[in-house]
Parts: C-alpha cells; sequence; structure tokens
C-alpha cells in the first residue's frame, strides 16, 4: 500500500481500514497460505484511557505545555500513587513482558493480561511495559502509552510498572515519560540517544532532562546503541534523587563495581543472573527468560540462597531464546506455547523449524507446566503470520 500524501490521510486511512493489513508468510510458496484463524478471546478490561484519552503523542507531535503532562499531573481514572525510588530499588525480579498480536496486527490485549497474570502467579516483582522484548520501537507512541496505561491501571497494585519511554531524542524521551507518568507508570526505563550518538555533556543533558520526572532505570546495552555508558558518567548520573538503578549489559565486573559504591543494578543478561545476583550484588534482573518460565526465575532470583544447579537447567533454555536476536526466540516460543498468535510484526521472523524444534524439546525438559500454556504446538513454517503493515 502506498503512502498516501498528506492531504489524502483521512482517505488512506480509510481505504487501510477496509483492506487490512498486507501479510506476508514465514515461508515462500507457490500456494497462497493463510494464517490461522484467531482464537476466540474472552473479554478484555479496557482501562479508562480508552474512555479518556490522552492529546495525541505521536512521533511528530509538538511537546507544547498542552500535550506535555505537568510532572505532579494526577487523574482520578488512573493509578493515583507510583512507587518510590527505594521501592523499585528493592525489586528483584523485572519482566520485560512480550507484547502479542492479533492476526491484523494490533495489540491482543487479552493475551497480554493473560501473560501477566501469570507473571503475577509466580510472584514476579515487576514488569517492564513496551522495551525491546515488547517492541516498543515497533509501536507508534500511542500503542505505546496506551499500553503502559492498561498495564498501570489494571496491575499497578500487584506489579511495579516500569515503562519503557526512552527515545534517541531528548524530545521524544520527555514526552513519551511525562504521559507514562502522568497515566501511572511507577518508573521509567531509559536508554542512552543510540545511532545519533551524543558526547558526554550531551548525555548528561539528555539523562538530566528525564530523571526530573521520576523514579528511572538508566539502560546501558552497547550491543544496540553502538555507545556505552561509562561507569563515571553512569556515577554522575546516580546522584539524581529519582536514579533508582542501571539495567546494566556489559557483564558482571562492571556491576560489581557499581554495587560496591552502592549503585542498584539489575542484569539485562539473564544467562548471567544467577552469578550477578549472588556474586557481584546485583539487586537482580530485567529478564526475557520470566516470560517463558516465571517461576523457576522467581526460584533463581529471589532465593536467599545460590542455586547452581537450576541456574544450569535453565541455561540451554536461556541461550535457545538468544540463539538469534531478542524478541524473536521468545515470540517464537510463546506463539508453540498458544499464548500468542504466530503474529510477528517485521523486520522480526520466526524461528526455523530446526530451531524450533530444538526449543520443543528445551521447553518438554523443564516441563510445560512451568510455563503460561497449557501445551506445546508443533507449528509449520505456514502457521506464522509476519506483517509488514499493522
Amino acid at each position: 500500500m502506498a503512502f498516501a500524501m498528506a492531504s489524502q490521510a483521512s482517505i488512506a486511512q480509510t481505504a487501510a481500514f477496509r483492506r487490512g493489513p498486507r501479510r506476508t508468510h514465514a515461508r515462500v510458496s507457490t500456494k497462497v497460505r493463510r494464517g490461522p484463524p484467531p482464537r476466540r478471546l474472552r473479554s478484555v478490561r479496557l482501562s479508562p484511557l480508552f474512555l479518556f484519552p490522552l492529546p495525541p503523542l505521536t512521533r511528530d507531535s509538538d511537546p507544547s505545555p498542552q500535550c506535555v503532562a505537568s510532572k505532579a499531573w494526577t487523574n482520578s481514572t488512573m493509578k493515583s500513587t507510583t512507587a518510590s525510588v527505594d521501592e523499585i530499588k528493592a525489586t528483584r525480579l523485572i519482566t520485560a513482558i512480550k507484547t502479542p498480536y492479533l492476526p491484523n496486527g494490533k495489540v491482543d490485549l487479552a493475551a497480554y493480561d493473560a501473560l501477566v497474570e501469570k507473571q503475577i502467579e509466580a510472584g514476579v516483582g515487576g514488569l517492564i511495559v513496551g522495551g525491546t522484548t515488547g517492541e516498543g520501537q515497533l509501536m507508534s507512541w500511542d500503542e505505546h502509552i496506551m499500553l503502559i496505561a492498561h498495564t498501570a491501571k489494571l496491575y499497578g497494585d500487584k506489579l511495579q510498572i516500569v515503562g519503557n519511554t526512552g527515545s534517541n531524542s531528548t524530545r521524544e524521551a520527555v514526552h513519551a515519560t511525562s504521559q507514562g507518568f502522568a497515566v501511572g507508570m511507577d518508573a521509567a526505563l531509559q536508554i542512552n540517544p543510540y545511532y545519533g550518538k551524543t558526547n558526554r555533556s550531551g548525555l548528561l543533558a539528555h539523562f538530566g532532562a528525564v530523571l526530573d520526572y521520576g523514579p528511572t532505570i538508566v539502560y546501558n546495552v552497547p550491543a544496540r546503541t553502538s555507545q556505552d555508558i561509562p561507569p563515571d558518567l553512569m556515577m554522575e548520573l546516580a546522584k539524581h534523587e529519582n536514579f533508582a538503578g542501571v539495567k546494566e549489559c556489559e557483564g558482571n565486573e562492571r556491576i560489581k563495581g557499581y554495587t560496591d559504591v552502592g549503585i542498584t543494578c539489575w542484569t539485562g543478561n539473564d544467562d548471567e543472573a544467577h552469578d550477578a545476583r549472588f556474586e557481584a550484588g546485583a539487586v537482580g534482573v530485567i529478564s526475557v527468560t520470566s516470560n517463558v518460565v516465571p517461576g523457576k526465575m522467581v526460584d533463581l532470583i529471589c532465593s536467599d540462597a545460590p542455586n547452581p544447579e537450576l541456574r544450569d537447567e535453565l541455561l540451554p533454555l536461556m541461550n535457545w531464546l538468544f540463539a538469534e536476536p531478542n524478541p524473536i526466540g521468545l515470540n517464537t516460543a510463546l506463539a508453540m506455547l498458544d499464548c500468542a498468535e504466530p503474529v510477528f510484526r517485521l523486520p522480526y521472523f520466526p524461528y526455523d523449524k530446526e530451531l524450533r524444534a530444538k526449543g520443543k524439546a528445551l521447553i518438554e525438559a523443564i516441563g510445560v507446566e512451568h510455563t503460561p500454556g497449557a501445551k506445546l504446538l508443533d507449528l509449520k513454517d505456514s502457521d506464522f503470520i509476519t506483517l509488514e503493515e499493522w
């Protein structure tokens, strides 16, 4: 579908709605293949955001006073209180929650709620909403803030809700962060500007602008941003009253250096999480694997004593989930467990048959009963739907 000129936007939107998104399937065939029919959905509890929407938040929005929420803004229909910095610091296991989709590419709130409720049942302490794993990078800001609001309203009394409102644009990060706190998130996850990298002074100014809004976890993942946040700069950021800690992906030696001087850390690496917790002093982990085996991850991270046997049991699954860039493995796993429709927003593309078979064996070895699913599906290539428009 060609993009319409601005003067024809409303006509193009109407046509797109009628026609629906164009689908491409995970493997090319000479036959026309259809994706699986949508499962019957249970009713969805909509948050009041759907009845009282916030001002539009788009990539081109003007962050004028009427669009940017005040730092003191409150709304009785939303979560009225947020967590303190100390409460965020005490949260050991935070799941980077998956965002599931319907076959038309829209967010599947019923499947999302079911996943969140499994996290609560297992004893997970918090969620990252719309992070890398939750594909915030593929969402419009409207979708993003909607999902944060929905999660905070329904589950904010049971979990710490951390919204991923970072951006490589300070303007967008400030805008999204103000909106996220306005709709009830407890803390923000803030990445350093990526691609359009800046210098040390720019990093300090960028993080200073977003830290003013509320409790903040700074996210250091040079493998994705191509720019490390060095320890001396992180220690400068840690002086801010709203600095809750760092999600650190540069290994346990880096984490140990921070925890030795009192900076709270979560590792961003599941395969290093056990040792980060019990050897490097990390408070815990921001985890992908806990989407699949939440109870096992609670046992691994939230216990008072190390458990190397459980670590070794889970390592093969962790490695499988990251055999290709995250969240490809997780999306494939939750589709196989019938927890989400086998729908991928491009550019993400499902694991091939060989990798799926390996994952099925690993999940069976751990036990399907430890996952949010009730069964393991033997999905074919043609069962997956990949969407270039949604």
